[in-house]
């Protein structure tokens, strides 16, 4: 894909390292023109110096042939403004604008414009951190039908297979975080002390899931 990213900042800079290890053309603009200096693969960016919502600017970064948009400077308002001349004007596929005040985020959501809160998503984790404990669901589907959790190995399962955590149809282990890698288990890898399991639950099922994991009625 051919990427543009507009700012340059550290949220910029990630985005552009993670988007060339995976193959992508970058072209980054940003008004700061050291702004390459900071860039690990530099070599591998190009750099177009200017305003990221200016036409001409935009033209010169190839916005025609662009792929995708990502509006990633420390202004919301320079933020919103690309993303929509990328959008509206240059019919970019994909466009993504980084907003710091959420209020922000939710009415240009509204408007069809895909926005990130840094602000939302920091204040999400947070509370994810403080509140969530292993019998709550870290995310649903539908209506609730399907649930996805994640669960450290309780001690009684150490030593035993995925086997013996599965239900066909009801209960489903996807994968299994250890020592900070995640991977995806067969039906005969055994649990270790320490390993994060990350469980796909029909909510008819949490119940047992609960019973095969040893939790007791309350806890």
């Amino acid at each position: 894909m051919k990427v543009i990213i507009m700012g340059y900042g550290r949220v910029g800079e990630q985005v552009a390292i993670l988007l060339i290890e995976e193959g992508h053309q970058i072209t980054v603009i940003d008004n700061n023109h050291s702004a390459n200096s900071r860039s690990v693969m530099q070599n591998k960016i190009r750099m177009v110096k200017g305003v990221g919502f200016d036409r001409d600017v935009l033209i010169q970064a190839g916005i025609e042939e662009a792929d995708a948009f990502a509006a990633t400077s420390s202004s919301d308002n320079s933020n919103i403004i690309a993303a929509r001349v990328a959008r509206n004007i240059f019919h970019v596929p994909k466009v993504v604008a980084r907003l710091f005040d959420p209020r922000r985020a939710e009415i240009y959501q509204r408007l069809g414009l895909t926005t990130i809160s840094s602000t939302t998503l920091g204040a999400e984790r947070i509370r994810e951190l403080l509140i969530h404990t292993n019998e709550d669901p870290v995310m649903t589907f539908g209506r609730g039908e399907v649930c996805i959790f994640t669960i450290e190995t309780p001690s009684h399962l150490i030593g035993h297979k995925v086997k013996d955590l599965t239900v066909p149809g009801e209960i489903h282990l996807n994968s299994i975080t250890r020592k900070d890698q995640a991977f995806i288990p067969l039906s005969g890898t055994e649990f270790k002390a320490g390993d994060s399991l990350h469980l796909t639950v029909l909510a008819s099922a949490i119940e047992r899931m609960k019973m095969l994991l040893g939790y007791g009625e309350g806890e």
